[in-house]
């Protein structure tokens, strides 16, 4: 699956469909994840649906460009199940500070193997997938590019996983911080946003004058030089904060390495170029 996945959990999500699919029809698969093939695309809670386009083929009798319905679904985890993952996940501050910035943590299936479930789809069973198609190979290749299509959403939003399993993050969120752990870290995140708002206003306003009708020259040529920086030596509390809690891989980055990773080395490199002008 190289260059289909820019993450760690695109590729993972994207290994299952080498076990259910042939090679052909998973090659032909790709092909079908673009704009050219795939018409419609909606995510109405757990499940996917899309319109395909087809192609015309006079050989088997299809004059006219077909369209196909394509419905994707992940298996779902039992609310009851849910209800003790996320208590897991709520005393797990590593979990949670990265759960809270929409990162997916590296270890995130030990909060769901104690209850013998996983998060990434690992088996045939976990891909529940239907097509109009007349293709007798379930799934086919309508399903694998839709299935495509998925993962490129989860380089930017992995937190859909949680969705697609049956629980809506939002939710999962609200458990998370409700709890005393993630309140914490909540209120931390929120101070550290407070400082890089500070980081903001370096100067001093100005002070307002009435202007004169009669007093022109002073105005163009200025009464006061502008104030200058009193303290330019505060660290930012975390480097891109606001472009994190976007989440990685907007719609925008067409590049395989990391979003934040490009941001935070230039929030760095622009405020220690500009440190001594500050």
């Amino acid at each position: 699956m190289a260059g289909m996945a820019r993450t760690w959990w695109g590729e993972r999500f994207l290994d299952v469909l080498a076990i259910t699919m042939d090679s052909g029809r998973l090659r032909r698969g790709r092909a079908y994840s673009g704009p050219g093939r795939l018409l419609s695309f909606d995510i109405a809670g757990h499940t996917v649906n899309a319109t395909m386009r087809g192609n015309v083929n006079a050989y088997f009798g299809v004059y006219k460009e077909p369209r196909y319905e394509v419905t994707v679904r992940l298996k779902r985890i039992a609310a009851t199940d849910w209800d003790d993952i996320a208590e897991r996940i709520s005393h797990h501050a590593a979990f949670l500070s990265q759960l809270l910035m929409n990162e997916m943590p590296a270890a995130i299936e030990d909060a769901f193997a104690a209850k013998g479930v996983h998060l990434l789809p690992r088996e045939r069973a976990d891909l529940i997938a239907s097509c109009s198609c007349p293709d007798y190979a379930s799934p086919c290749k309508h399903v694998a590019g839709v299935y495509y299509k998925i993962a490129s959403l989860l380089d930017r939003d992995p937190l859909l996983l949680f969705q697609l399993r049956g629980m809506k993050f939002e939710k999962l969120r609200g458990k998370l911080a409700a709890s005393p752990l993630g309140q914490a870290l909540i209120d931390q995140r929120e101070d550290g946003e407070r400082k890089l708002e500070y980081h903001g206003h370096r100067y001093t306003a100005p002070r307002v004058e009435p202007l004169s009708a009669t007093d022109l020259k002073s105005f163009w040529k200025g009464g006061s030089p502008p104030p200058s920086a009193r303290d330019g030596s505060c660290e930012a509390a975390s480097p891109a904060i606001l472009v994190k809690r976007g989440g990685d891989y907007p719609g925008f980055w067409n590049r395989n390495n990391s979003f934040i990773e490009a941001m935070e080395l230039l929030y760095t490199r622009v405020v220690n170029k500009n440190k001594a002008s500050l």
